[in-house]
């Protein structure tokens, strides 16, 4: 495989046996135990100035405790079958829990500080940098257990819900499908297949879906196990801590209210009846009486067009240049230095992600690109996670990371730039329609269907309370959840019961998908100030991504007029798209 297609991971370490890398593990234990020596009890008795010193310590281990464990993820991810990759793996994961558990009395000390205390410390104007850390690190004073509690807790993870976590990635990444195609059997990994679900042929598109389906539904017994494991993990998380509902530590973290995310929820389902509109009109387009939901990406007649990897890099290079110089040099960085991995491959992790670092690190991109309109969406997407990661460089690293409510916004609106200038550049009806529809399918799947993944998991965490969850019972609740959606518009494939099974941030980010809801709808709001008034608006949103995780949402959000507790602010995204789809009739 050409060194362009692979990211490389050389300016992180050299190598996974380079003494830059045993030094860094050696010495992150040691300034760990400093630490904890020179602190340890004594955070009441700081004065501001002291726990700024305290704190500014606090963020370099931070970093350089989080380097190695970044660097063991990427390597992992990009192949996990490597014995070499497997142990550092591990070697990391538990070096992190380890240095996590040392330092666990700084964040707990200050959460246990005295109001008056600590009112009057974030109230210093020499903490200002700190304060909406600290505001948000006491937030969870009545959820917090004593510093040998938490440590053993956290110890247990490793053998417990991490263990569970990270068996689910290993098999994943392991499973081989035979399928036949072309008159041949053949050999696909996962994404090859999901990825058929663009290709033009119905029964290529229905028989991929069912192989890939069916493959996990063989694997029931240690996927349903998993899922179990994960919510019973926060079932008892959530007792020993006070939580009244599973998505409230969430929702606490991502500092937006429970009642806006319910009323985000309640918006899109509301809702649920334009993407049914939408069902039938593809149905129309490909002059069949209903979609199976294997149709759903289905490309329109004359329309499978696909894009070199070269073609691909420079559409959305362009569709950022076309917003802000700025950001269409750092989206071209990502290959120019080598900071994308780009094809599947046996043992690479599925999907896509984008590795935010540290303020001093610049962010890496996986992809598993195999050329259709969706994978060239999927860098603009990513790429939008990584100019995010730089702009917020300017923050130290306890702000860097934004919270999960604005953690897509720059993705999204990536993908949103790339839609428009494929639209605004195209001049044949047919493909026309086929941009437009694969637009609407896109904020389908980021609105409608993470609201579906959300209450599906909402379900499962409420029932687990009452025992366990048999795999046809996660069924159920799946395909239940789905039909809410879908209604009578889609027909769902049989083994489409097994949905749920291969879904990871049910394993690894509790509660994570209504922010790709929350995104989609703040960006189509954000893209329409940009039409408006695109010169004042670039200043506007630079600042939004620049914040990273220094204010909380609504405070991000303010200097562009946004109020996320309107429920009429959600309803106005929806109405964009209707209007995306009525666009799309016009072209009939």
């Amino acid at each position: 495989m050409s060194n362009e297609l692979t990211w490389d991971t050389t300016p992180l370490y050299p190598s996974t046996t380079s003494p830059e890398l045993a030094d860094d593990f050696d010495k992150g234990s040691k300034e760990v135990a400093a630490f904890r020596e020179r602190y340890r009890e004594k955070v009441a008795g700081l004065s501001a100035e002291g726990l700024l010193a305290a704190l500014k310590e606090y963020e370099k281990l931070q970093e350089l405790l989080i380097k190695p464990q970044l660097y063991a993820h990427l390597l992992f991810a990009a192949d996990s079958e490597s014995d070499d990759n497997k142990r550092l793996s591990q070697k990391a994961a538990e070096f992190g829990n380890l240095m996590g558990r040392e330092l666990l009395f700084f964040d707990l000390e200050i959460i246990q500080l005295q109001d008056a205390a600590f009112t009057a410390l974030v109230e210093d104007s020499r903490l200002e940098v700190y304060r909406h850390f600290l505001e948000a690190l006491r937030k969870f004073r009545p959820h917090t257990l004593s510093e040998r509690e938490e440590s053993l807790l956290s110890q247990k993870g490793l053998t417990g819900v991490q263990a569970f976590s990270r068996l689910f990635d290993e098999v994943s990444a392991s499973l081989r499908y035979k399928m036949e195609l072309d008159g041949e059997e053949r050999d696909f990994t996962g994404e090859e297949l999901l990825a058929m679900l663009h290709h033009p042929d119905a029964a290529v598109r229905e028989r991929a879906f069912s192989t890939f389906l069916n493959k996990h539904q063989e694997h029931e017994i240690l996927f349903s196990a998993v899922f179990n494991n994960a919510a019973l993990d926060h079932a008892q998380d959530m007792e020993l801590r006070s939580y009244q509902h599973p998505m409230e530590p969430t929702n606490l973290g991502n500092e937006i209210p429970t009642e806006v995310v319910e009323s985000l929820m309640q918006v899109s389902e509301a809702n649920y009846p334009l993407a049914q509109e939408y069902f039938k009109l593809k149905a129309q387009l490909l002059g069949i009486p209903k979609l199976k939901n294997s149709d759903v990406y289905a490309p329109l007649s004359d329309s499978g067009r696909t894009y070199s990897l070269e073609e691909a890099r420079a559409l959305v290079v362009k569709a950022y240049g076309g917003f802000s110089e700025e950001f269409a040099k750092l989206a071209d960085d990502f290959f120019t230095e080598r900071r994308v991995d780009v094809l599947p491959r046996p043992g690479k992790s599925g999907g896509a992600f984008c590795m935010g670092m540290t303020p001093s690190l610049p962010p890496y991109l996986l992809l598993n690109f195999t050329g259709n309109l969706r994978d060239v969406s999927t860098i603009a997407h990513e790429v939008g996670h990584g100019i995010h990661y730089h702009l917020a460089q300017v923050q130290t690293m306890l702000n860097y990371h934004p919270p999960l409510p604005l953690a897509e916004t720059a993705s999204v609106f990536g993908e949103m730039l790339l839609t428009r200038l494929l639209l605004e550049n195209e001049t044949d009806r047919e493909l026309k329609k086929s941009l437009l529809c694969a637009k609407i399918e896109d904020i389908i799947a980021t609105t409608f269907r993470q609201n579906v993944l959300t209450r599906f998991e909402e379900r499962m965490h409420l029932e687990r309370k009452n025992g366990l969850l048999t795999a046809s019972t996660l069924c159920d609740f799946w395909w239940e959840e789905n039909h809410k959606l879908y209604g009578d518009a889609v027909e769902m494939i049989p083994p489409y019961r097994y949905g749920w099974s291969y879904i990871s941030h049910f394993i690894h980010a509790r509660f994570y998908c209504y922010s790709y809801t929350c995104a989609e709808l703040l960006v189509l709001s954000l893209y329409q100030m940009y039409l408006k008034e695109r010169e004042k608006f670039l200043p506007v949103y630079r600042g939004i991504l620049a914040d990273g995780g220094a204010k909380t949402p609504a405070d991000t959000l303010a200097p562009a007029g946004i109020e996320m507790s309107d429920p009429a602010f959600w309803q106005n995204g929806y109405d964009l798209l209707k209007g995306l789809i009525d666009e799309l009739k016009q072209l009939l």
